[in-house]
């Protein structure tokens, strides 16, 4: 954290070869010892604290750091006997102040500094402690001073990295995609955020605006620069700003009435250190922060914390201070610093200085180099430092392989009333929590989702509502929206003279959604195009994306779109630079063609099968019957063959019958887009439309094939017309146009093949854009309670291609199955007249019998009668009979006829008795 103003990084190396003049002479007259060489444990070693003592973080730091240099002084296990010399330097909150002061502690020959709070002068020092070997110890948050530019800077408290990507993960939380940055315009601030623009782009989300001021600004420039900040759209504000001047900032928010409903105010950790260092909170002060959101490094309950807190208000110079989490890791790192020395010494390390040859004076020169003297041993003491691992009060004390403190930890706390409310944790290891990091570290890490929880929040305004986070600003400035001006299906959308300027399903559409939103949307609509010609849809997209000067084609004027309404498709390359709605009204691409209604003709019936099928099945069927006579005919009535042996047959039969009658035939060889596009035939699109570039670049069809035509009387011509006479073979066009283009030519054209894309309409934001989301789930409201439907009734209830006449048209008549009938009924006669003859021929021979007691008389012969002499009713009753009852009539006369024969030659040849 930087709690001072300072230089930057390269007006500070300027200022070090003036500094060195003034401290270099300054040296050369203090009698400054040389350390101790020759003892491998020394009496008593330096150590700097380098850091603003009259400052919020200051006033911790100086106790924290003095208890911690007694406790080690008085205990005989740390150091074995070796004493901790503390020299204090302050850096008066000044960059040139506080460099100058850094330097003059490195002419006290220090084996360890610690500090400074402030990331400017920590980034002048770090450069001289490169060159001296002399590890730093700091407090400085700045994310930059990680990097392997500064070997011997070790931060002894979380980086803002960390800080930056629990930020982040709070935008997630809570839905929100765009932030404004407020920052002191520093490293500090600077470096900070960018670490939150990166963290932010992981979690798609962005700083949408960014807001800086120089360090010590006046009230006035804080106020110009948040009336600035109160016309963009989005409503989290991060700050990131020094302690002793953050609190000006929501000074100014509140007066100018941005800390009320629907505003989120989200502060780094140097709130929490302004908010714990002045217990009890000043009243003014707490009024100003209502509803902030803000970090506190986490420090996990311990005894050894426990201690510290209790023997705070009994520290030397802890009278005027609260103890925060600075001063846990303060105490720390002068621990930290006794146990690294404990470890030096009892490898044999010694504490020496000597002049560095690359900095010695010339006669030549005026800077004296000299002074500065470089610590033997200070490569191997930072080694042993980074290796150095230790339970502190604020924790494990341990370097990663980043020189960062390992398990990285911040309270999220919520300020309310006179004080705080801890809503949550975050952690490196587990993200967004109510269970404390400690706790989480025993288990399995788990960045979930569902395992981000955090607990309820007073928002500014003492609501518990989470806002919004965006709001369309109070400039006067309504939405500018492009909307396309058509020439062709205007009843989708289409110029008005009455306001708002159009009319149209699409606008119908976005105005319902609108009056859906709980909030208030100002817009205009902007017409795009000359009224001759369709526009380039692709063109108007873009022009949204780029939210840039576009030239209108009816007048030169300079307009900026914000959003585009209108019967726009949603493709995969409009996607990637602008945001869409939810659709409203599916779409996709499908293929016109001419057709003519084919007559079923007399011998349909044969169609389904070919000439070898029905030689083939009539084979079968003899086939099949004369087995079943071979095999039933001894002993069934009648010769019926098993209908399951027919059943395949008949409904395969049945379905390509029924399929030839009913199904209209095409006259157009085109069936679909597969055969359109191996065909050489011209191709019709809409003017403007995006098929244009699908069929080119998707179906890789010759840009000279294709044909823009501009309405439904030029589709209308150019169908008619066909390929051989200046027209096309088909039109390609989206779903929707082509309905209401076939009710208009009253179903003289039709679709041929399948849907070959699926796709939607969709309203175009500027990517990132909340209103795209708010204005999705509108139109999913409209779609659930009918009114979407009701809208499309309302302008595009078109006349369907199932008329009446067609159907009639379609309907199977008596000319489709004459030659059938014709069949069937030549079967019938001659079927009939074989009955008939046989009929014939049996009651000839056997005629209707008097009676039984008749064939019993045993008459020698009975003259067979006429069918001419027999009355009808005789003929009727004869057919009645079962043909088994005459045979067995015929049988039993045939038997009769026998025995009466046989009885008569055996009368004849028997021999004559005597007289």
């Amino acid at each position: 954290m930087n709690s001072c103003n300072f230089i930057g990084r390269e007006g500070g190396i300027r200022l070090l070869l003036l500094i060195l003049i003034v401290v270099g002479g300054k040296a050369q007259n203090e009698n400054v010892s040389t350390s101790v060489t020759g003892s491998p444990r020394p009496k008593s070693v330096n150590i700097g604290a380098l850091f603003t003592f009259n400052s919020v973080i200051g006033r911790a730091l100086t106790p924290a750091i003095a208890a911690a240099v007694d406790d080690v002084n008085a205990n005989s296990n740390i150091l074995n006997g070796t004493r901790l010399n503390l020299i204090f330097h302050d850096t008066n909150c000044s960059g040139f102040l506080g460099t100058i002061e850094a330097l003059q502690l490195m002419l006290k020959d220090v084996a360890i500094t610690i500090g400074p709070q402030s990331s400017g002068i920590a980034h002048v020092i770090s450069n001289v402690m490169n060159e001296l070997y002399v590890p730093l110890l700091s407090f400085a948050t700045d994310p930059s001073l990680s990097s392997m530019q500064y070997p011997f800077f070790l931060r002894t408290t979380q980086s803002d990295y960390f800080q930056m990507y629990a930020i982040a993960d709070l935008v997630e939380h809570y839905g929100w995609r765009d932030v404004v940055a407020i920052y002191v315009d520093d490293d500090y601030g600077r470096n900070g955020i960018s670490a939150l623009g990166d963290a932010l782009a992981k979690k798609r989300a962005k700083i949408s605006h960014k807001a800086a001021f120089a360090p010590g600004a006046s009230r006035a420039t804080i106020n110009d620069l948040l009336v600035q900040v109160s016309m963009v759209e989005s409503r989290v504000y991060v700050v990131h700003v020094n302690p002793d001047s953050g609190l000006t900032v929501f000074s100014v928010a509140k007066t100018l009435e941005m800390m009320k409903s629907g505003f989120v105010w989200i502060a780094t950790n140097w709130l929490s250190s302004v908010v714990d260092g002045s217990e009890p909170a000043e009243p003014v002060n707490m009024d100003l922060l209502q509803g902030v959101l803000t970090f506190r490094q986490h420090i996990a309950d311990s005894k050894q914390k426990k201690n510290l807190e209790l023997r705070w208000k009994g520290l030397k110079s802890a009278e005027n201070s609260s103890i925060n989490s600075y001063a846990f890791y303060a105490y720390d790192s002068v621990m930290l610093a006794a146990h690294a020395l404990e470890i030096y010494f009892n490898q044999g390390g010694n504490i020496s200085f000597s002049s560095d040859p690359r900095l010695r004076s010339t006669n030549e020169s005026a800077l004296n180099f000299t002074s500065l003297r470089v610590f033997h041993g200070g490569e191997k003491l930072k080694q042993i430092l980074l290796d150095t691992k230790f339970t502190g009060v604020s924790g494990e004390i341990q370097f990663d392989s980043d020189k960062n403190l390992v398990q990285p930890a911040l309270d999220i706390l919520n300020v309310v009333g006179s004080g705080s409310n801890r809503i949550g944790y975050w952690s490196n290891y587990s993200g967004l929590s109510v269970i404390a990091p400690e706790i989480l570290y025993q288990k399995p890490a788990n960045k979930s989702a569902s395992s981000q929880k955090l607990n309820g929040v007073i928002w500014p305004g003492q609501t518990g509502n989470i806002p919004r986070g965006w709001i369309f600003p109070n400039n006067g400035k309504p939405l500018q929206i492009v909307v396309p001006n058509r020439v062709s299906y205007k009843d989708f959308v289409a110029k008005d003279k009455d306001p708002p300027g159009v009319q149209g399903f699409c606008i119908d559409v976005f105005e319902a959604a609108v009056n859906l939103l709980p909030y208030a949307v100002p817009h205009s609509y902007v017409l795009y195009g000359d009224g001759v010609r369709n526009p380039k849809y692709d063109n108007l997209v873009y022009e949204v994306s780029q939210n840039v000067s576009a030239i209108s084609l009816v007048s030169i004027y300079s307009q900026k779109f914000d959003a585009a309404v209108g019967d726009i498709t949603i493709t995969t390359n409009r996607t990637r630079i602008v945001d869409f709605t939810q659709p409203y009204s599916e779409s996709g691409l499908v293929v016109v063609a001419p057709v003519r209604k084919v007559q079923s003709s007399a011998w349909a019936f044969l169609k389904p099968f070919t000439f070898q099928m029905w030689c083939a099945t009539g084979a079968f069927f003899i086939l099949v019957g004369a087995v079943v006579w071979i095999l039933e005919h001894r002993i069934n009535n009648e010769f019926r063959g098993p209908p399951s042996q027919q059943l395949i047959t008949i409904i395969c039969y049945t379905a390509s019958l029924t399929s030839i009658l009913t199904v209209q035939q095409l006259s157009s060889r085109i069936d679909g887009i597969d055969s359109l596009t191996s065909s050489n035939d011209p191709i019709g699109i809409q003017d403007g439309s995006f098929a244009h570039d699908y069929l080119v670049r998707e179906l890789n069809i010759a840009e000279s094939r294709i044909k823009s035509l501009k309405n439904k009387e030029e589709y209308t011509d150019a169908l008619r017309r066909g390929p051989t006479n200046g027209g096309v073979a088909a039109i390609v066009d989206e779903l929707p146009y082509v309905q209401e283009f076939l009710s208009y030519t009253n179903c003289e054209f039709q679709i041929v093949g399948q849907e070959f894309t699926k796709s939607g309409w969709g309203f175009a934001f500027q990517r990132d854009s909340p209103l795209a989301v708010d204005l999705s789930t509108a139109i999913l409201q409209l779609s659930e309670n009918g009114d979407l439907q009701r809208l499309h009734e309302k302008w595009l209830s078109l006349k369907g291609c199932s008329s009446q006449s067609d159907v009639d048209a379609n309907r199977l008549s008596i000319k489709s199955f004459w030659g059938l009938f014709l069949i069937c009924g030549v079967t019938f006669v001659v079927a009939l007249g074989i009955f008939f003859c046989r009929v014939y021929c049996q009651y000839t021979k056997y005629g209707p019998e008097v009676g039984q007691d008749e064939i019993e008389a045993a008459e020698p012969t009975r003259p067979s009668r006429r069918l001419g002499s027999s009355s009808f009713k005789d003929l009727m009753s004869f057919i009645d009979k079962k043909e088994a009852e005459i045979k067995d009539r015929f049988k039993r006369k045939h038997s009769i006829d026998s025995t009466r024969s046989q009885g008569s030659i055996s009368l004849s040849t028997a021999p004559q008795s005597p007289t």
